[in-house]
Order: structure tokens, then sequence, then C-alpha cells
């Protein structure tokens, strides 16, 4: 599947994690295209601009990407694959510049709340939130701050020739993110089929809103002994108090319970469409 991909969009400057997700999911000879937010990603894709696409869906320590989700839906892209990056946050500086020169550390809101314990030792440290982490390193050697740092990661530190002073600050290393690489509009994952349970599912659907209606749509499931590893839920536009559930198991939709699940679903859901089914992640 690599070896066809020559563009992947992805959320962040050169140097995000993301960027990381990009080489784990498509290969080290693919071109990394950065885009400011989630849905230029997602408009790059759809628009044929890139042959691929790689966005973050959950984290370990804080949950879903709700954004991304919600992008899903809208713009049907399939998912083609599935990888996890481990976040090592790292604080960054100028070449030259000493801890104790710094004043505000700068990086996206979610990395500085994952180094609360290491920023909290240094409370004359300013917190400043940034749209990027590998962006804030670029914006520091752009502007050439000595009195700042950056929390991104390793690699971020040598794409703009800056320094790590502090390696590893965040809080817990078992801070992971899990990435999707989609591909455009009515592509499936191309590699062969392996050993049972190297497949995961991904789909939405919406059930009426009446008693019992979500027990007896994830019984088509249950009744077929097939593991749910995520459910997750989304309001439903235009319909207030409604919602949309975004569903993960282990499965191929080429196994015949798991055709026989989705056709139950699908008799018990007001929408059902399968997102995509492709390798898990490790």
């Amino acid at each position: 599947m690599s070896r066809r991909l020559k563009r992947v969009a992805f959320q962040g400057e050169l140097g995000a994690f993301s960027q990381q997700a990009v080489l784990q999911l498509a290969g080290p000879d693919v071109e990394g295209v950065p885009c400011q937010q989630f849905e230029q990603v997602f408009r790059a894709l759809a628009g044929g601009e890139v042959d691929a696409a790689v966005v973050p869906i959950e984290n370990t320590l804080h949950g879903s990407v709700h954004e991304n989700y919600d992008h899903l839906v809208e713009y049907q892209l399939p998912i083609l694959g599935e990888t996890h990056v481990r976040i090592v946050h790292n604080l960054i500086a100028l070449p030259g510049v000493k801890f104790r020169d710094v004043r505000r550390v700068f990086s996206h809101p979610v990395a500085l709340n994952q180094c609360l314990r290491f920023l909290s030792r240094y409370p004359q440290l300013e917190r400043v939130p940034y749209y990027d982490t590998a962006g804030s390193v670029k914006m520091l050697v752009q502007e050439q701050l000595r009195d700042a740092a950056a929390i991104a990661s390793a690699v971020a530190a040598e794409i703009y020739g800056a320094k790590i002073l502090r390696r590893s600050i965040e809080d817990d290393r078992r801070n992971f993110t899990r990435f999707f690489l989609l591909g455009p509009k009515g592509r499936r994952a191309s590699l062969a089929r392996s050993e049972k349970g190297a497949y995961k599912t991904s789909l939405v659907f919406s059930t009426r809103n009446v008693p019992g209606s979500l027990f007896r749509a994830l019984s088509a499931f249950a009744l077929r002994d097939i593991n749910l590893t995520k459910i997750e839920s989304r309001p439903l536009r235009g319909k207030p108090w409604e919602y949309l559930f975004y569903l993960d198991f282990l499965g191929h939709t080429d196994e015949p319970r798991v055709r026989n699940a989705l056709r139950h679903l699908g008799e018990l859901a007001d929408f059902l469409r399968v997102l995509g089914c492709y390798p898990r992640g490790t």
C-alpha cells in the first residue's frame, strides 16, 4: 500500500507527532504535506491534492479527538490503517540558550497539560498555548526568542536546528496517540488477509431514541462473540439529544459472523455506515 502513496497530508508542522504516524503508516519515502487544521487535511484528500491523509483519533490520556469523528462522517473517506505513536515531550530552545534563561514555554495546549508536573516545579515559567507542538519550535527559531522554549518532539528539534534542554518531561510515559490512515473515497485497504483477529472494523450508526435500542444494537455483536474495542457517541446534528455511535471491533467484513452482525445491526439502525476495515495496529 505504501508504495502507491506519494503525498500524505497531516495536521501540524514538519516534526509534529502526526508526521511520525505518517512514517509508520506510509513509509519513509512519502512526502508529508503539513496542514494547519484538521479540516484542511480532510479537504486536501477529498479534493485529490494528496494520495492519503493521517489524522489522530484518540489519546490514552485525553480521550477522543471528537472533531475528527465528525469529519469521518462528513467526508466519507475510508480508513485504510491505524498505528499508535508514543508521545515523548521535550523542552526545546535555541542553541546557546540555558534553562535558567527560559521564562516562557510555548506548545499545544494538550502538550502543556501533559507536562504539568514538570512545569509546576518551575513556577517562573509562563505557559503559552500555541497551535502546534512542532510549530512552536519553528516559531522560536524564526523569531530567535532567547527567553523562551517549546515542548515538542525530538524530531522537531532536529528539523529546525534547536536544542533539547530537558528530555521526556511528560507526566505519564504510557502516553500514546492512535492515528488513522485515510484514503480517497471508494478505496479499500489492499493488504492480504492474515490471521484471525488481525483486522479491525470501524463503523457508525444511529438508532431510534427508544428504551433498549442501544442494547439491542450491541447484541448483534455480543451474540456472535465479536470483541468490541471502542464505542463513542457524538451528537446527531439537527436532532437534539440524539446521537451517532462510533464502534470499533475485531474482525474482517469478509467473515460470515461479521457479515451477519452487520446485517442484524442494519435491521435495527436508522443509519449505518462502515468507515473502514483495516489491519489492526500494534
